[in-house]
């Protein structure tokens, strides 16, 4: 076990602060936050020793991934993140020994998915965490049998445990979103000036949250709350 933080690699990837269950606002995805809560629980009767997430850009699948180390590590557990879009190009020796974390989060499996080399490192992992006891939560843009995996064996595997598909915000939910997260910054941000961000800005949910934390520095600096005006003036809309 660790002291109580995730390990990190040397290459510069870290976990975001916010990225928390308590900050992951679920909207239609309630059961799949409860799935990934509970497998993240080092004492919880899961038996499965994978847990796949998959769904458009913008469901959450990277925060709920982060949120699920951040819980572990919070409870003195071993837990690592990796981001394979960032991490393809340095090889799938980066897997070796990985087994031995309570819980390992792979993000953006798609990015690797069709390269020989990757599945069957891959596919050899998984065999391991699962005789040992391991857990693996792995998150990509679509199910297992649909990312373009070559490997039959990978793809079967990956599709024996608990397999979640996370849908996307309405506008409603995206709004609670931002309250949500203007909150947890100190913000007050009403139901008229958040449907205004959402009417004006980009629908992204990264280019909401950019344009929340550009609204959030720009209130510091002029001691301002956050109006229609405001957001108006400062975002240039």
């Amino acid at each position: 076990m660790s002291a109580g933080r995730p390990i990190q690699l040397p290459l510069g990837i870290k976990l975001r602060d916010e990225a928390t269950f308590a900050s992951y606002y679920p909207g239609p995805n309630a059961g799949v936050l409860a799935a990934t809560q509970a497998f993240a629980e080092p004492q919880s009767s899961v038996e499965e020793c994978c847990l796949y997430l998959w769904g458009s850009e913008g469901t959450g699948r990277t925060h709920l991934l982060q949120a699920a180390c951040h819980a572990l590590a919070d409870v003195g557990g071993l837990a690592m993140y990796l981001p394979l879009d960032e991490l393809a190009d340095e090889g799938p020796l980066l897997l070796e020994g990985m087994e031995s974390v309570d819980l390992l989060c792979l993000d953006k499996l798609e990015a690797v998915a069709g390269r020989p080399d990757w599945e069957e490192a891959l596919f050899h992992l998984y065999n391991r965490l699962r005789e040992q006891g391991g857990r693996l939560l792995v998150a990509a843009v679509a199910a297992p049998r649909a990312l373009g995996l070559q490997l039959p064996d990978l793809a079967s595997r990956l599709g024996w445990g608990l397999v979640f598909q996370l849908q996307p915000l309405d506008d409603a939910g995206k709004q609670e979103v931002l309250k949500l997260r203007a909150a947890q910054r100190g913000l007050q941000l009403t139901d008229d000036v958040a449907r205004y961000i959402l009417s004006r800005g980009a629908r992204g949910m990264g280019e909401l949250f950019a344009a929340l934390e550009t609204l959030d520095q720009a209130s510091l600096r002029d001691q301002h709350r956050l109006t229609i005006p405001f957001v108006k003036r400062e975002m240039g809309w």
